[in-house]
């Protein structure tokens, strides 16, 4: 026997002892259950062939009969509570065969060589990572069984292969050799899924995992809070009993399916693998610095997934670790297996914004599609000049007065009103026993004011991003099937202080100075985002003037930014 068949078998083996000894888990709480029964059967039997004798023996026979009674109805409850909970699903983009016939011709021959089943459908999600995942409970879709139909011949049902949920990421940025070596050991877990033991523990360990969950919910009313809780309490108790025997099963699966795609495109495996951290380190950069400005600003960059390429292409660039890995882009990508790589791209796109910043499930107003080429002029000019307006908001509101003498330009104008300019912030910040902690607060208030009134909203729309007609269309939220979880799920930056939402706007107020007095433009950089273009090239210098001034008061290095770039500061600027 080979060294690989050795570990995909052993490995296989131990997947099944843990799925026992899960089902045994299982079998206890039954017999737990059921185990009054049997002791009020043994008491009526033997009272009534007159081997008990007395009414004491009758009472207790009656007594224990109405706990077991009690005792089977709770368990019965508990039984319908669990196998009614609804397991959390992934939210995903559902791609159907009839959109990308290619994608999953691929998946099919690379099933057939490791000789597994076939995953039953692919989706996509907005993440680098791959795997399957189980949708055979009935409230993951439409038309979802806990089993196939009856094999020929025979009277036993077959599980369903589980859903091949692919990274988006992953269909842009690798070629399809790539793709299909990262997804081999993926596509081999359908083997030890269609194991009856291993399919049967995943899910009565899901249902107890889903009673926890719908347990813990808010806002239920009393009489359902009651059963609800102690279903949960149950479900909770079992759970820890099958916790180490679940990971342990996982992991063996794991293995498993590892050693069965050992002699599939292992070597090129090795070299897709650097391709994956390489996508990790784009897409998080991406998503942080180029989406989620623009999701602030009411915006969704609709082709996030052709982003990343460019994103990863720059980062190769000026990462020498990252060196030869674009010369690999003129093989096809593994996107030309989908017909309409667009339309993917777009709504896996929205359930990103949906997911990682919480907002509406459609376009809508407020909530408005944006491409890479509209990016600066909609995204960037109108992000620094709304929050160069709010700066001046908030100014006005502390009382701060024009910097210049009434009558000269940039002071006031014509009905009094004091005209924005760069040198008020800079002088109010620079002079001595400035409170600048007092205008980081109003800043910070009149964020959350803004987002609070104007900004997406979690739940805001109902529906889906795409008609039932598109090649993504899911014709409901795909949020839906999480569960009822406060959106954002993964938020990506953790609340900003006030003396970051300070910085911000000072550097918003520079570079619209910038752009109205120096003739610069706004620009992107896809690896940070909103970018300042001076005569062509991107200044990257300002952060830290403008850290000098916002938490020293020392406007000097800014100041000697503004001579070099050009900048006049007084002069008036065009707010948002």
């Amino acid at each position: 026997m080979s060294g690989t068949g050795s570990v995909e078998e052993l490995g296989a083996h131990a997947a099944r002892a843990r799925a026992l000894a899960l089902l045994r888990i299982r079998s206890r709480a039954t017999a737990l259950a059921i185990l009054p029964a049997g002791a009020a059967v043994v008491l009526l039997v033997a009272s009534g062939q007159g081997r008990l004798d007395g009414s004491a023996w009758t009472t207790a026979a009656w007594v224990v009969t109405a706990c077991a009674v009690m005792v089977l109805l709770v368990a019965a409850g508990v039984g319908v509570a669990l196998a009614r909970a609804r397991p959390a699903v992934s939210p995903t983009v559902p791609l159907t065969e009839t959109a990308a016939p290619d994608l999953y011709r691929l998946v099919r021959d690379l099933a057939d060589r490791l000789d597994v089943p076939a995953p039953s459908a692919i989706a996509l999600t907005p993440d680098c990572d791959s795997w399957l995942e189980d949708r055979t409970h009935p409230s993951a879709g439409p038309g979802a069984s806990d089993t196939a139909p009856a094999e020929a011949g025979r009277g036993r049902r077959v599980p369903v292969a589980p859903v091949l949920v692919i990274g988006s990421p992953f269909l842009w940025w690798m070629r399809v050799a790539e793709l299909r070596a990262v997804l081999a050991p993926v596509v081999a877990g359908t083997g030890p899924s269609a194991h009856p033991d291993i399919a049967a523990a995943r899910r009565f360990v899901r249902g107890l995992d889903a009673a926890v969950a719908d347990a813990a919910l808010p806002g239920q009313g009393v009489v359902r809070r009651i059963p609800t809780a102690f279903v949960g309490w149950v479900a909770k108790m079992m759970l820890r009993g099958c916790r180490g025997h679940a990971a342990e099963m996982e992991r063996c699966v794991a293995a498993a399916a590892s050693g069965r795609a050992q002699d599939v495109d292992y070597g090129l495996r090795i070299r897709a693998q650097e391709q994956v951290g390489l996508a990790y380190a784009g897409w998080d950069r991406l998503l942080t610095r180029v989406a989620l400005p623009a999701w602030r600003m009411g915006r969704w960059p609709s082709r996030l997934d052709a982003g990343v390429v460019s994103a990863l292409t720059e980062l190769s660039r000026r990462d020498r670790l990252a060196e030869g890995f674009t010369d690999r882009l003129g093989e096809r990508p593994a996107c030309d297996l989908i017909e309409e790589p667009g339309a993917a791209d777009e709504a896996a796109s929205l359930l990103a914004a949906r997911l990682f910043h919480g907002g509406p499930a459609e376009p809508g107003p407020g909530w408005a599609p944006v491409d890479w080429q509209q990016y600066p002029e909609e995204v960037v000019d109108r992000k620094w000049r709304s929050e160069a307006a709010r700066l001046h908001r908030v100014l006005d509101a502390l009382g701060v007065a024009a910097s210049v003498p009434v009558g000269r330009p940039g002071a006031s104008g014509a009905d009094g009103a004091v005209v924005p300019t760069l040198a008020r912030v800079i002088d109010h910040l620079a002079a001595p026993g400035a409170d600048s902690d007092a205008l980081a607060a109003g800043i910070g208030a009149a964020v959350a004011r803004d987002e609070a009134g104007t900004g997406p909203r979690p739940g805001e729309a109902a529906g889906s991003s795409a008609s039932d007609g598109s090649p993504a269309g899911t014709g409901a939220d795909a949020q839906d099937l999480w569960g009822p979880v406060p959106l954002p799920l993964f938020p990506l930056q953790p609340p900003r202080t006030g003396t970051e939402l300070l910085a911000d706007h000072v550097v918003a107020m520079v570079c619209c100075a910038a752009v109205d007095t120096a003739g610069a433009a706004p620009g992107l950089d896809w690896l940070d985002g909103p970018a300042l273009l001076v005569d062509g090239g991107r200044r990257s210098d300002l952060g830290a003037p403008v850290l000098s001034l916002v938490e020293d008061g020392d406007a000097e290095p800014l100041r000697s930014w503004l001579t070099a770039v050009g900048v006049r500061a007084d002069k008036p600027v065009r707010l948002g």
